[in-house]
């Protein structure tokens, strides 16, 4: 991978969580600045100020949409349940690039900033989610 050095995009980072979920979750940076090619590393920080263990579970989304495709994370803790004991504060990484293609895509031409947002949600042991398509009669 080649970095594209005269292309700055500014990654900024949101969190949010579930209404059922009562874990404090941010990131630990609003944004920072990448260029295509060259990794970064950012870090999202969670909480849990309950008395109980939870479970928590994360998903993600890139904006702009079109973007997403050249958002590759190396390492996430997205779709992994999460543990937190009470009162437990955990830091989460998230390792990724941009890949170099994004400076030659014209719909990317006018893109400088790519918003990376993850939202927490409670998962319940032992839970199992539906499949897509099958439907419990």
């Amino acid at each position: 991978m080649t970095p594209v050095k005269e292309r700055v995009i500014r990654i900024s980072f949101n969190a949010d969580t579930h209404a059922s979920l009562q874990w404090n979750f941010r990131p630990q940076q609003t944004e920072i600045y990448v260029v295509p090619g060259e990794t970064a590393l950012a870090f999202y920080r969670a909480k849990n100020p309950t008395n109980k263990p939870i479970i928590g579970i994360s998903t993600y989304n890139v904006v702009p949409f079109d973007a997403g495709q050249y958002f590759n994370k190396i390492q996430c803790f997205c779709f992994e349940e999460q543990r937190l004991n009470p009162h437990e504060e955990v830091d989460m990484p998230v390792f990724f690039y941009i890949d170099p293609e994004f400076d030659e895509d014209p719909r990317m031409a006018r893109v400088d900033t790519i918003t990376l947002s993850y939202t927490f949600f409670e998962a319940k042991e032992g839970q199992k989610l539906p499949l897509p398509g099958y439907s419990y009669n």
